[in-house]
């Protein structure tokens, strides 16, 4: 049997490397528990491994060895993606997304089954689905269109705590010319009608019928300032489209997003999976974004996770932040070398909020299922700027009023 280097200096066999996985649940939970412990984030007598349990459903049970379900949470089908934020002056924040209800034969019944499974949850942790049922006659219809209709993430504090949970929504849930109006309705049912004529005049306006309105999130459980987000989707998006969004907030928020493409995809062009602009909105002032955040899908821009290893250091590095945990963190989710495939580092986002540092988000694929090859393309050679050689990412302003 093969034998393979661990990256804590531990010698294993391929078998053991999959943690004696024989559902989706032991492969998701093992990978979980490891990411933990790269973090340095205490999951006390297990209880986030048996909220991930939970928040898989019945998925959960799935044999590996099954088919994969028709989810579009990751590449391969995996219904779970992790992911890991590095705050400047904080300690990283672990993340799981999951699609409960990812095997079911309809919409309706994906959505209850989510339903059912963030309820089990809620139970565990006692915290309440007020938000979520704000729109439940919104998202939950009873012949639902789109492509999802419910995820659920959980988000571990750095101390052992209640963790944030959150519900992503479909805003094609009603047909996907009806997005634009589900997203303004469910605006006015959390109180921000006034962040509209922002999101419609100058975050969708430039390509309207390629700026796709792609999620409506809430926070649930114990988020010191809940959110409501929405996520819109760039299909025709290049430098100047960057700057122009994410502007809003000022100047130099826009010249920093414009840098982190720069780095984290070498090019002024995305002509395949659309960057992603994420605004969020609180109770105390729910007419201006609280935070942006610029979701780019790295795999599309690098030959394999190597360079997309090599990237999203450099990002860090010019925050003045360690990559050992970056490295620590792809040891734990997947044990083959970075440069035998794409698409482990899916995305890497930069949020930027006012007074308070940036932070990059790497997204990591569980690859439950498969693992893309690397690619060979053409393309030109992109200058990755070390810490030393430009300044770093600053801390975003407020928006102009």
């Amino acid at each position: 049997m093969t034998m393979v280097d661990d990256p804590h200096g531990i010698t294993t066999t391929r078998r053991e490397i999959e943690y004696a996985a024989a559902t989706l649940g032991d492969h998701l939970r093992g990978r979980l528990d490891r990411l933990c412990r790269a973090a340095g984030t205490a999951d006390p007598e297990g209880r986030y491994r048996d909220s991930l349990t939970e928040l898989l459903g019945a998925g959960a049970d799935r044999p590996l060895s099954a088919p994969a379900p028709p989810s579009r949470v990751s590449d391969d089908h995996t219904p779970a993606e992790f992911s890991v934020t590095f705050p400047g002056g904080d300690r990283p924040r672990v993340r799981v997304l999951t699609e409960p209800g990812c095997g079911a034969a309809t919409l309706a019944e994906n959505g209850r089954l989510g339903q059912l499974a963030l309820q089990r949850t809620a139970r565990s942790w006692d915290f309440p689905l007020d938000p979520l049922r704000r729109v439940e006659t919104l998202f939950f219809p009873a012949a639902p269109q789109g492509t999802f209709a419910l995820w659920c993430a959980m988000e571990l504090p750095a101390t052992p705590g209640t963790p944030g949970f959150k519900a992503y929504l479909d805003p094609a849930v009603h047909g996907p010319q009806h997005t634009a109006d589900v997203v303004e309705e469910a605006l006015a049912r959390f109180g921000c009608a006034r962040a509209w004529p922002l999101l419609r005049e100058h975050v969708a306006a430039r390509y309207p019928d390629d700026d796709r309105f792609a999620f409506f999130a809430v926070d649930l459980g114990p988020w010191a300032a809940p959110r409501v987000k929405v996520y819109v989707a760039h299909h025709r998006f290049d430098l100047d489209g960057v700057r122009r969004v994410a502007g809003l907030f000022s100047e130099r928020c826009g010249r920093q997003a414009v840098e982190f493409c720069r780095i984290a995809a070498g090019t002024d062009r995305f002509d395949r999976r659309p960057p992603v602009s994420c605004l969020s909105f609180t109770g105390g002032d729910p007419g201006t974004p609280a935070a942006y955040t610029l979701h780019l899908p790295v795999r599309d821009h690098v030959t394999d996770d190597g360079h997309a290893r090599d990237r999203a250091a450099s990002l860090l590095r010019r925050q003045g932040l360690p990559t050992g945990l970056l490295d620590r963190a792809l040891g734990a989710v997947s044990r083959r070398r970075p440069v035998d495939g794409v698409g482990l580092i899916s995305y890497l986002s930069l949020v930027q909020a006012p007074a308070r540092p940036p932070r990059v988000t790497v997204y990591l694929a569980p690859e439950a299922y498969r693992v893309a090859p690397a690619q060979v393309r053409e393309s030109r050679p992109v200058a990755i700027l070390s810490r030393e050689s430009s300044p770093r990412i600053r801390h975003a302003h407020p928006p102009a009023s």
